[in-house]
């Protein structure tokens, strides 16, 4: 009897040997994590950078190719008053003459020439209303350095 308490012992203890604590940390789950994470503040930003102040009218461009008809010009100054040519107007003068060129020629392209200063929404007001009166090719003018 004394032979089977041992072998008994023996068993339990060899049993405790097998389940000790680890002391050494898993680091896989981490390291799944922390990419994870990385990838998602690299897609997140760009998108939170929306605040930068650019100046939108420089710019490096090709030249338009030439085209058989010359382009309409219409300039908004650093007051927000709008040219057509080289003569001022309103926005309703300008609507009704756009009208009278989009009976002639749909394709007629349009230049729109801002000044940096100019409210951005005073900009693209112009262009809807440029849109309306039929003549969708729209160009903005920068200066080329």
């Amino acid at each position: 009897m004394g032979a089977q308490l041992q072998g008994r012992l023996k068993g339990v203890s060899s049993r405790r040997r097998g389940h000790n604590r680890m002391s050494e940390i898993n680091v896989t789950p981490f390291v799944d994590v922390m990419l994870v994470l990385l990838v998602v503040f690299m897609i997140t930003a760009p998108l939170l950078s929306a605040g930068v102040k650019i100046e939108l009218p420089d710019a490096k461009a090709k030249a338009f190719q030439k085209q058989d008809n010359t382009p309409v010009e219409v300039t908004i100054d650093n007051n927000g008053d709008i040219y057509f040519g080289d003569n001022q107007t309103n926005e309703a003068e300008l609507i009704k003459t756009l009208r009278h060129i989009a009976g002639k020629s749909t394709n007629q392209q349009v230049y729109v020439k801002a000044d940096t200063n100019v409210d951005y929404g005073r900009v693209m007001k112009i262009m809807v209303l440029i849109n309306k009166s039929g003549l969708s090719k729209i160009a903005l003018i920068s200066k080329s350095n």
